[in-house]
Formats: structure tokens, C-alpha cells, sequence
């Protein structure tokens, strides 16, 4: 039999935790507007467990979560079991055994779910096969857009805890950027995510990016062996790890006197983003965010080499809804509401000559927006 332990009362809440028990009701409620009886949730080691945690705040590596009308369970192995018994708000934990299936169709078949919701976008479909064979009463149900659209929105300790990756994340490059002549993209990228670890961190919130010279022509450039010296433009995409929550944001800097072209493309840049910054606001579409920033690019001439999207959300997952995108997927061009994330990230990107993105992450108030992020945009040299 799998070993079964109870959460416990609920807890005392500070203000501006986050309320796990609140976010269960929502998520039930959702179900309910989209005739669910159940909800499956799979996070083993190789799959991002952002959803899992949301729902319970259990940050393991290996879980599985069903919810029903009138019961929540996290399964999970033994090198867990302890920590989610003392962590998961509202949820009977259950140590799975392995094969980790057969218990999970136990609880599943237990709660009489007959019609439950999966994600139909994330999970294996080796492992969706698995499922149906050994789960042969239910009947599943893409939802994919319910954990979206439950997450779109964040709470007030969602938005301390970016705030604070932000915050840390931030005084460690101003401590560092002027260090940055004569160290080499990988040195810089890697003193950059060791300082935000001694600041408080947890980790990096991504692989930093750093890119000097004509290598800033590469938006996701790996840091390299190319030794940042005089006349250079670099670009450093960088953010934090604070309980769970990611925060996002790029620098563009020169080192000395930078080539004229690459200060133009920079202004542009900077305007371009200072544009997007001020379409932020409750009612605008995430496309019309985009649409801001492309405007002044492609008319300098430049549209071009403005190839991505001008800002997403951030949260557990670095990069999700909303998006600001040129083209937007169908049905995901998110009207903007109070307290979403997004990024604006406007860039040029010229090929053997070098490139600028500046990017601020935001949250959306009652009449605009909060910059997030606290580096200052504006050009500087060091």
C-alpha cells in the first residue's frame, strides 16, 4: 500500500504569501466551467514541475498531482515524501511506488474520476499511452489553457518574489559591470550568477547571456572566450531565481568609445523600448506591446533585424503567457489585466557588426505599469 500522510491545518499566512488553498479553489472552479471531474498533473525529473508547485508549493523534482471536486493528492517518491508532507497546503500526500503508475491509477480510479483534464501540450505521449492503457475508465480532456490561464495572473507574493529576484539580480551587475573590461563573455557571465548566489539567490533564473562586440549580432549568444576590450558593445541578459520566481532583464553598455553605428542601433533601441513601456496597460492586447516597439524600428530601416517577439510573461517559468508577439498564436494574444508580468525586449541585431536589447520586466497596474527590474536602460560606458 502506499504510504498516505495528511498536510495538516491550514496555515498562518503572512501578508503577501501566496495562499495555496486559494489557488485549489480556483483551480476547481475552472474544472467545473469545463466539465472536469479531475485534473492530472505530471512532473517527473525530466519535465518542468512550475505547474506542481504553483498548485501546491511543493518544489521537488519528481511529483504527480490529481485534484478532484472534493479531494487533492501529490504523489511523490521517498526522497520527498517528508518535505511535501510539511509543505503541501491542502493535499494528502502519497508515497508512489515504482513503477510510480500503478499508484497513480489507485488514487485516480479511488477519487471516482471518470473525465480529467491533462496537459496536453507538455506531456509524452509515450507517457500519454501509458495513462489510457492503464487508465481505461477515463476519459481525458486537453487542458492545457486552464493552468495558463490560472497562472496569468499573479498574487501579491508572486510579485514580491520576482520583485526581489529583480532587486538582487540587479545590484549584482551594477556591482560587476565595471569590472567587465578585460574579462572574457564566460568570466563576466559566471561572476555575474556566483555574486547573485551570495546576494541571497537561490540561482540564476536562466543561462546568462553575454555578448560583446560583433558576437551582440547573436540574441541567445552562449558566453564565450572573447575578451571584452575597448570599442565594444555588450549586451548581458540576466535574471534571478527567488522561491520559485524568475526575474528577466537585458543591459546594453559600451566599453569606451563605441563605433557610431552601434551607439544608433542602441538609441533606436532604447526608444523603441521606452514606446513599448508606455503601451503597458490594462486593456491593450500583448500584440499591441510588440506593435509599439516594431514601429520605430522598421522605420528606421531596420525592421529586419528585429526577428523575436518584444516581451512575455515571467513567473515560475521564464518565459509564459502573455506574449508580445508580432504574429501571435491563435487565441494567444492575452488582453492585458492587473497584476500579469511581461517583459518588453525590443533588439537590432546586424550580423558581423554587433547588436542592442534593453529589456525591463513589468507588472500591470490599475492605470499602466511597475517596472520590476531596477538597472538603469539609458546608455552608459564603463
Amino acid at each position: 500500500m502506499p504510504r498516505r500522510l495528511e498536510s495538516g491545518r491550514p496555515r498562518e499566512r503572512k501578508e503577501g504569501t501566496i495562499d495555496m488553498r486559494e489557488r485549489l479553489r480556483r483551480l476547481r472552479e475552472a474544472m467545473r466551467e469545463r466539465g472536469l471531474d479531475g485534473l492530472v498533473l505530471a512532473a517527473p525529473e525530466h519535465m518542468s514541475n512550475a505547474q506542481v508547485r504553483y498548485l501546491t508549493g511543493f518544489s521537488g523534482s519528481s511529483s504527480y498531482l490529481v485534484v478532484s471536486a472534493d479531494g487533492a493528492w501529490l504523489l511523490t517518491d521517498f526522497r520527498y515524501v517528508e518535505a511535501a508532507g510539511a509543505g503541501a497546503d491542502g493535499y494528502e500526500v502519497v508515497q508512489h511506488g515504482r513503477p510510480y503508475l500503478s499508484t497513480l491509477a489507485d488514487v485516480v480510479a479511488n477519487a471516482g474520476i471518470r473525465r480529467a483534464g491533462f496537459e496536453d501540450e507538455r506531456l509524452p505521449v509515450a507517457m500519454f499511452r501509458q495513462w489510457r492503457e492503464h487508465m481505461p475508465q477515463v476519459e481525458w480532456v486537453g487542458a492545457q489553457e486552464l493552468m495558463q490561464e490560472l497562472r496569468l495572473v499573479k498574487d501579491a507574493g508572486e510579485i514580491a518574489a520576482i520583485r526581489r529576484a529583480a532587486h538582487l539580480a540587479g545590484q549584482a551587475l551594477e556591482e560587476l559591470l565595471p569590472t567587465a573590461p578585460g574579462r572574457t563573455e564566460r568570466a563576466l557571465a559566471v561572476a555575474l550568477e556566483h555574486r547573485m548566489r551570495e546576494l541571497g539567490l537561490d540561482a540564476p533564473g536562466f543561462d546568462t547571456i553575454v555578448a560583446s562586440g560583433e558576437r551582440g549580432s547573436l540574441p541567445h549568444a552562449r558566453p564565450g572566450e572573447r575578451v571584452i576590450g575597448p570599442g565594444d558593445m555588450v549586451t548581458v541578459d540576466f535574471g534571478g531565481l527567488s522561491d520559485g520566481y524568475r526575474s528577466d532583464e537585458t543591459v546594453t553598455f559600451g566599453v569606451g568609445q563605441v563605433p557610431a553605428r552601434l551607439r544608433e542601433i542602441f538609441d533606436l533601441v532604447h526608444e523603441a523600448q521606452a514606446a513599448g513601456i508606455a503601451s503597458v496597460r490594462p486593456g491593450v492586447r500583448a500584440s499591441e506591446v510588440d506593435r509599439a516597439c516594431r514601429r520605430i524600428i522598421e522605420a528606421a530601416g531596420y525592421g529586419d533585424r528585429f526577428g523575436h517577439g518584444a516581451g512575455h510573461g515571467v513567473g515560475l517559468d521564464i518565459h509564459e503567457r502573455p506574449f508580445a508577439a508580432r504574429e501571435p498564436e491563435e487565441g494567444k494574444d492575452d488582453v492585458l489585466r492587473p497584476g500579469m508580468t511581461i517583459t518588453v525586449e525590443p533588439g537590432i541585431y546586424l550580423p558581423g557588426v554587433g547588436g542592442a536589447r534593453v529589456e525591463d520586466t513589468l507588472v500591470v497596474t490599475e492605470d499602466g505599469s511597475e517596472r520590476l527590474t531596477v538597472v538603469p536602460k539609458a546608455w552608459r560606458t564603463v
